[in-house]
């Protein structure tokens, strides 16, 4: 019997069985990264990963080589506040995957702080990451996809703050909920050639960056609040972007998929 409490991994499926995918902020071991993993192991035949940490990027995909025994992943450096290195990581990926049939954009910054006391070169920093990034990398592929005219999916990371007030969190949640505004808005325009846009919004996913930097005491809380008494796991997280990657989802465009199960 399955045990929503205490979830076991899913094997995979072969969801996306035969396409390519590129991965922003993917290097670690958090949502990017188990999406890069979850990626190949539902069939993917090549995949790109970028993030701004070289050591980082080289390590995730040297790992996901030997993990999955696959030669066909590449990586990138890219900063997604940059549009030339946008740009070329698009034409890098293109590339090297012979086009890219799934974008998933997880590039993201947050930090806490309450909006009295924040600078604009704070508020900017995390829009800039969290939704220009995201506008940057979808705007370039949505051209890309168009030209090439065999159709596409882009899964942006959005966030159940877009939606919900959470103290110390105004930057990131206005930035989370402009990434939903972009997510609908351009899935009517990318729906003209044959691509699909949604995003995924999580709750708390615990990944190890989560549980070192917050205070114990503010994830019992937020933990409590879900129905299921516990954060998600990164990979569940992963595991809605794949269905949204996958032809299962064929008639979802401009849709927020939450992860949250939270009643409060």
């Amino acid at each position: 019997m399955y045990d929503v409490k205490n979830p076991q991994y899913v094997e995979g499926k072969n969801l996306i069985a035969g396409k390519s995918v590129l991965i922003t902020a993917a290097a670690g071991a958090g949502i990017g990264g188990s999406a890069a993993k979850r990626a190949i192991e539902e069939g993917a035949r090549a995949l790109v990963i970028s993030d701004v940490h070289e050591g980082r990027l080289e390590k995730s995909v040297a790992e996901l080589k030997e993990l999955t025994g696959k030669d066909n992943v590449w990586g990138k450096l890219c900063n997604v506040c940059d549009e030339d290195e946008v740009q070329a990581l698009i034409a890098f990926s293109e590339e090297k995957l012979g086009g890219v049939d799934i974008l998933i954009n997880n590039a993201g910054l947050g930090t806490s702080k309450e909006l009295i006391d924040m600078e604009d070169s704070e508020w900017d920093k995390v829009i800039q990451v969290t939704l220009y990034g995201t506008m940057r990398m979808t705007r370039h592929m949505m051209r890309v996809m168009k030209e090439r005219g065999e159709g596409g999916v882009i899964v942006n990371n959005a966030s159940v703050l877009g939606w919900r007030a959470q103290k110390e969190q105004a930057h990131y949640a206005a930035a989370k909920a402009g990434v939903m505004a972009l997510t609908r808005c351009a899935a009517l325009e990318a729906a003209e050639f044959n691509v699909r846009i949604n995003a995924v919004a999580p709750s708390i996913a615990m990944h190890p960056m989560l549980r070192k930097s917050a205070p114990a005491d503010l994830l019992a809380e937020l933990e409590a609040k879900e129905a299921f008494g516990r954060a998600a796991e990164v990979w569940e997280v992963a595991n809605v972007m794949m269905f949204l990657a996958s032809d299962y989802s064929s008639y979802l465009t401009g849709e927020i998929i939450s992860t949250s199960s939270q009643r409060a």
